[in-house]
C-alpha cells in the first residue's frame, strides 16, 4: 500500500470520527431546527388556520373599501392609549389577510430583545380583532424556540456555534459519499433488494446528497442571520453596508402631525411603482414616518428594503433608500432571510425548504441506525475472536 493511500485512509478515519460525533451530539438540535425551520416556513398562514379569527373569510358588499390608514391607526391607539411609542404596521398579503401592528417597546416585555406586542386589524373595519405578545402564542413560541431555544441572546450564540459546526458535518458527510469513478449511479441510488443495514446506509447518503444544497444554504443563512455582530464588520470590510441617516422631524409649535395617508401617498409618489408593504409611525415630536415599499425584482415581498423617511410635520422627504443601488454588501445581507425561508424562489423555494426539513430527522434516525449496526458488527467480531 502506498504512502499516498496509507494517508487518505487515515484522513477518511478523521473526517468519519468528526462527522460521527457532531451527529450524535447535535443530531437532536438539528431535527428541532429542521421540523420547526419547516413549519416557520408557512408560520403566518398556520397561525390563521390555528386561529381562524385572524382570516377574513367573507367581504360583505358593505366592506368592499378599506379604511384609511389613519383610522386604523387611530382604532389601535384607541384600543392601546398608553402605548405612545413608534406602531409598524404591516399591510395585508392578501383581500382576505389582516393589517398586522407591531409595538416594539411592550413595558411588560422589557428585558427581552425580541418581544413586540401584536395587533391585527380588520382593514375593511378597522376593527382590532386580536392583541397579543410575541411569544405567547405557538407560532411565535416555535420561531423562538427555533432561532433561539427560547434563551434570548444566549440561545442565538449557542444555535449559531451549533449551526457553524453541523455544517462541518454536513460538509464532512458529502466528503465521506463522494463516490469513486464508475460509481456514480450507484451513489445516487438506494439498492433494491438490499439487507437491512445497506438499505439504512443507502437511505441516508440519499437523504443527505438530494438534500445538500438546500441544506447548504440554510445552514449558512442560519448561522450569519444568528450572529450578525460576529460577521457584519467582515461583509462591512468588503462592501461598506448601508447605514441610514439619524433622521428627525424638528419640532415646530402649532404643526400637527400629517395623516399616515399623506405620509404614505408622499412616499409612493417617489417610487410609484412600488407596492406599500410597512408603514413605521412617528415616536415622539422629533420622529419621522418610515415607508417600506417593495420595488420588482426584490428578494424578499415581505420585508423589502425600499424605504422612504418623511418628517412628520410639512411631509419633506428626509431620506430615501433605494436597493437597486446597493453595494454587493448589502445585497448579500438582503438575501440572507429569504435564502433561509425560501421565499427567495417563490412558493417552489419554500417548498424546497419546508420538505428539507425534514431530512435532519431522517439523517439522524438513520445514522444512528448505522452507528448502533457498526458497533454490533464490532462486538460480534470481539466475541468471535
Amino acid at each position: 500500500m502506498s504512502v499516498g493511500t496509507r494517508l487518505k485512509i487515515q484522513w477518511r478515519k478523521v473526517w468519519l470520527g468528526f462527522h460521527l460525533y457532531l451527529g450524535l451530539s447535535l443530531g437532536l438540535l438539528f431535527v428541532l431546527a429542521g421540523l420547526t425551520g419547516s413549519l416557520l416556513v408557512f408560520y403566518v398562514e398556520l397561525d390563521e388556520i390555528i386561529n381562524p379569527t385572524l382570516h377574513i373569510s367573507v367581504i360583505q358588499p358593505s366592506q368592499q373599501e378599506a379604511q384609511s390608514y389613519e383610522t386604523v391607526f387611530q382604532a389601535i391607539r384607541q384600543l392601546h392609549p398608553e402605548r405612545s411609542a413608534a406602531w409598524r404596521l404591516e399591510m395585508p398579503r392578501n383581500k382576505q389577510a389582516m393589517i398586522m401592528a407591531r409595538y416594539y417597546k411592550p413595558v411588560e416585555k422589557v428585558g427581552l430583545s425580541f418581544a413586540p406586542l401584536i395587533a391585527w386589524v380588520n382593514p375593511y373595519t378597522a376593527e382590532v380583532i386580536s392583541s397579543r405578545f410575541w411569544g405567547d402564542f405557538l407560532m411565535t413560541w416555535l420561531f423562538d424556540l427555533h432561532y433561539a431555544l427560547l434563551l434570548d441572546d444566549t440561545g442565538k450564540i449557542l444555535m449559531g456555534i451549533a449551526g457553524f459546526l453541523l455544517l462541518i458535518a454536513l460538509l464532512t458527510g458529502i466528503y465521506l459519499w463522494w463516490p469513486t469513478s464508475g460509481k456514480l449511479r450507484q451513489a445516487f441510488s438506494i439498492k433494491r433488494g438490499a439487507s437491512k443495514p445497506r438499505f439504512v446506509f443507502d437511505l441516508h447518503k440519499t437523504s443527505g446528497i438530494y438534500s445538500f444544497l438546500v441544506l447548504l444554504l440554510v445552514l449558512v443563512s442560519g448561522v450569519i442571520l444568528e450572529l450578525p455582530a460576529v460577521f457584519k464588520p467582515a461583509i462591512h470590510y468588503l462592501s461598506p453596508l448601508y447605514q441610514a441617516e439619524a433622521n428627525r422631524s424638528l419640532y415646530q409649535a402649532g404643526y400637527s402631525r400629517i395623516t399616515v395617508d399623506q405620509a404614505v401617498a408622499i412616499a409612493t409618489r417617489l417610487y410609484p411603482a412600488a407596492i406599500l408593504r410597512w408603514v413605521e409611525t412617528p415616536e415622539g415630536q422629533e420622529g419621522t414616518y418610515r415607508i417600506m415599499l417593495y420595488q420588482q425584482g426584490e428578494v424578499s415581498f415581505r420585508f423589502p428594503k425600499t424605504t422612504v423617511w418623511v418628517n412628520q410635520y410639512s411631509g419633506a422627504i428626509l431620506s430615501s433608500r433605494n436597493p437597486r443601488q446597493d453595494n454587493p454588501g448589502d445585497t448579500f445581507m438582503s438575501w440572507l432571510h429569504p435564502l433561509h425561508n425560501g421565499e427567495i424562489a417563490g412558493m417552489t423555494g419554500r417548498l424546497l425548504v419546508f420538505i428539507s426539513g425534514f431530512a435532519p430527522a431522517i439523517l439522524y434516525v438513520t445514522g444512528v441506525m448505522r452507528w448502533l449496526q457498526k458497533r454490533r458488527v464490532k462486538r460480534l467480531h470481539q466475541l468471535r475472536r
